[in-house]
């Protein structure tokens, strides 16, 4: 096996050849390593990065392998790449700002980030992420602009573009992501690879934003088996979020019969404008639950535009819109244009009565998808309503476009926002073919709330009938 397949093994593989010692985790995060070097630069999805730190884990998980009788870990040397937006114990985490730069280590880790580390995960990078997350595009002024690894000119999404970028690039194995607006579904499907928004409380959160309903945290990977892995180690009660879930869901990992399994889908809501190659893609992919025996369904969920403005109260009310208010005060000069933005919208526009309007909306929402999901297995509509925007783009660009129709340069061009409003849906993103311009795009598979098998179940036959996606050549980037 070469190194660059070395570098796309799903951790499922990966594990597989650790246990019959045909592969070190040291070899594959030198794979890496060297990969990185060679790759990186042009796409900048790398944030800080800890060499040889890991090196030296890898080599005592390559010894416990080596040892009869070891006892292994479920994810026992597996590389894993965290977003620069969640503390890592005695590492520093920026949050993509300037301000934190010179910030102290951490001295914890969060929640879903201890019980990966625990599980035997090597953390050997931060991925990049827009200052705060406050955006569905990755660029900063302290780490610069993050690329699509399958089309340099556009972006890989956000605010976890890093690790959706390096998923995508062979430059980790695992990735995490936080989601409050689409943050792990946007670059999943800019970038082409798995990404689960589980409901609010599955996997318990570091605070602030683990008591944010709309706030999620999970998995990013090149296959559905992979997340399920991280899920299973991830999910659970947890003594230091008081929002975490109890009960536990056991999910699927291999592919199943859903002859029979009901799917409603919608291209639009009913309000937005659709990418003519976002619409090809998604019917082909409706087409393909259709041959496995699925009855599928269009729905109108009647929703509207008010949807997205109302969601916005809620970013610039709560803690995304008011830390950039806070540090608009003392660290205005290190902060990045968008993030002023944010800030002078902040002050400007809100006031205490936009935080019920999302609340309100999201009832209303509801009313229309939840008799849906009563009635079917689950819900299929795009990830984005377009295969993503440029790399450098502006989300205060007054000029931006989709089909030649002015749109909202934040909100206009996605459509996963929707569901965090909706925040105990379990929904996946997953690639469903490529635009034009070479840029993957995205199907999003949602259940009724807190049935994260379900949308496991319909994602894995999907999965099996399209041939995954990294485990051929052709399949890859051209880098």
């Amino acid at each position: 096996m070469n190194e660059d397949d070395l570098c796309y093994l799903t951790a499922s593989e990966a594990l597989i050849l650790f246990r019959k010692r045909s592969l070190k985790p040291s070899e594959l995060l030198a794979a890496l390593k060297k990969r990185a070097e060679k790759i990186n630069p042009a796409i900048n999805c790398l944030a800080d990065q800890y060499w040889d730190e890991a090196m030296a884990m890898a080599r005592a998980a390559d010894a416990r392998y080596g040892k009869r009788g070891s006892r292994l870990r479920p994810l026992e040397g597996v590389p894993l790449a965290v977003k620069d937006a969640q503390r890592v114990k005695g590492r520093r985490t920026t949050h993509g700002s300037l301000i934190f730069m010179d910030a102290a280590s951490d001295d914890h880790s969060d929640p879903m980030i201890e019980r990966l580390e625990k599980a035997g995960a090597i953390i050997f990078t931060r991925t990049t992420t827009p200052e705060f997350c406050l955006t569905g595009t990755t660029h900063s002024r302290a780490w610069g602009v993050t690329r699509n690894p399958w089309a340099p000119a556009w972006g890989p999404g956000g605010s976890s573009g890093g690790s959706g970028a390096a998923l995508a690039a062979g430059l980790t194995t695992l990735a995490t992501g936080t989601d409050i607006g689409g943050s792990i579904r946007i670059p999943a499907g800019c970038c082409g690879v798995v990404g689960f928004k589980p409901p609010h409380g599955r996997n318990p959160d570091g605070p602030p934003a683990n008591f944010d309903r709309f706030n999620h945290c999970g998995p990013m990977t090149r296959s559905l088996a992979d997340a399920a892995l991280m899920q299973s180690v991830t999910a659970g009660p947890h003594p230091l979020d008081h929002d975490s879930l109890r009960t536990r869901v056991k999910l699927p990992v291999k592919p199943a019969s859903i002859k029979g399994m009901k799917i409603a889908w919608s291209l639009d809501f009913g309000y937005v404008n659709l990418d003519a190659d976002v619409r090809r893609n998604t019917l082909l992919a409706i087409d393909q639950f259709r041959d496995l025996g699925a009855i599928v369904e269009e729905v109108d969920l009647g929703w509207t535009s008010e949807t997205d403005s109302d969601c916005l109260h809620w970013y610039n009310m709560m803690h995304f819109g008011r830390q950039t208010a806070w540090h608009q005060k003392t660290s205005a000069h290190l902060m990045s244009d968008y993030a002023l933005k944010m800030a002078a919208a902040v002050n400007r526009n809100s006031t205490l009565d936009d935080v019920h309007k999302p609340w309100a909306r999201a009832h209303r929402m509801y009313q229309t998808l939840g008799p849906v999901l009563a009635t079917h297995d689950v819900f299929i509509c795009p990830t984005n309503n377009v295969p993503s925007v440029k790399a450098d783009h502006d989300p205060w660009d007054e000029n931006f476009t989709v089909n030649g129709r002015k749109a909202d340069p934040e909100y206009g061009w996605v459509m996963t926002h929707p569901f965090n409003m909706l925040h105990n849906l379990p929904v996946l993103s997953l690639p469903s073919g490529f635009a034009s311009s070479g840029v993957p795009t995205g199907i999003q598979i949602v259940a009724r709330p807190w049935d994260d098998a379900r949308v496991f179940k319909a994602g894995l036959a999907y999965e099996k009938a399209v041939g995954g996606w990294y485990g051929d050549r052709k399949r890859r980037p051209r880098l």
